[in-house]
This record gives C-alpha cells, structure tokens and sequence, in this order.
C-alpha cells in the first residue's frame, strides 16, 4: 500500500484515540480505566488517548451491565465513533452483567447490542489487564482498516475490469491501464493483478 496508507494504519495501531462511556457501571472499572491512564501504568506513552467526543475516538471502552436507559445512548455514542472502529467491554458487567444479572432495570449484556471485540474480564480488571486490552483492540482496529481499504480497491478494479472497452485495446493494454490506475493500491492487489494480465497475455 502506499505511504498514506501506511501512516493511517500505523498511527490506528500505535496511538488509539479512546472514548469511555459508563452504561450503568458502579465506578469501579472506571477507576481502574483512568488509573491505567494515570502515570504510574502511563498508557499515554503508548499513543492511548482518551476522548471526550466519540467522533475523535477510534476505540469504544464500555463499563457497566447496560441498563435499559442506557441502551438509546450506547447506540448513539456507536453512531458516532468513525469506521473503522473497535469496541472493548471493561469488567464483567458489560460481558455478562455479573451480579445484576436478571433485573428488570437491565438489558445487557452488551454484545446484544452492538458488536464487541475484546472483552476484559474482572471486577474490576487491574489497569494492566486494560491497557493489554486496548492494544489487542488497537491490532483488530488497524487489521480492519488495512482490510477495508483492500476491499474499496478490489472493487475498484473489479469495477474497472467490467468496463466497457472502446478504444478497441488488447487484453494485454488493459492490464497496463488497469496498472497505472491502481499504482497506490495495496501491493498484494497489484501482485494479484499482475498475474491475472500475465495469464491473459499467455492466451
């Protein structure tokens, strides 16, 4: 892929932009999520950043069973966070609504509502079990975003290939032009294509 692309991948890996939101939570795991933030585990010089707006974060982090005030909001705030993005559910409320289990204030857990990613078991989780589970979220985050942006160029080049051809050009003209249109495109794509022009021309 080309040197954009790469930046945008590497800073999604290396410096995740964090938006907390509490969906019912007894404040424990929030704790220990601003502790993790705190300078004695200092997750800020891994590049962890809390937001305060979820259209600047790239990670999600929810504590708390989800209460069913809460529901309307975890999906807003979801709404909100751009694509690609990941979500980590802090504590063992948000996994299985823990010791709340059954209550008629409650419609957990939360994976019900919106897809997770990685779980942090505890109650609560240390900082450290935190911290190693924001980075899991940060390698499925810039993995997603690598895919995703493969994707759009396969279906460019699909789209492209489906063209109609005026011009009246070989198979073989094609591929060059095919080539020249997807120079910034991942290089995995452009090898792929590079063999399907190599196996047209051999025809």
């Amino acid at each position: 892929m080309n040197l954009l692309r790469r930046l945008i991948c590497y800073a999604r890996r290396r410096s995740p932009w964090l938006f907390h939101m509490n969906s019912g939570s007894c404040n424990g795991c929030d704790i220990e999520l601003v502790a993790a933030l705190s300078p004695r585990y200092d997750a800020e010089q891994l590049g962890v950043r809390l937001e305060g707006s979820p259209r600047h974060a790239d990670i999600l982090c929810i504590t708390g069973p989800v209460t069913k005030n809460a529901v309307g909001a975890i999906h807003t705030v979801y709404g909100q966070v751009c694509g690609p993005k990941a979500v980590v559910a802090i504590g063992s409320c948000p996994a299985t609504t823990n010791v709340f289990i059954d209550s008629r204030t409650l419609d957990g857990p939360l994976q019900k509502h919106v897809p997770v990613d990685v779980f942090v078991p505890g109650c609560p989780p240390r900082p450290d079990a935190i911290i190693q589970g924001v980075a899991k979220a940060a390698q499925i985050l810039a993995e997603r975003g690598a895919r995703r942006e493969g994707e759009a160029v396969a279906a460019l080049a699909i789209e492209s290939g489906a063209d109609a051809n005026p011009q009246g050009l070989k198979p073989s003209e094609k591929g060059d032009a095919l080539s020249a249109r997807l120079k910034s495109c991942p290089d995995t794509l452009c090898a792929a294509h590079d063999e399907r022009k190599t196996a047209e021309e051999q025809r």
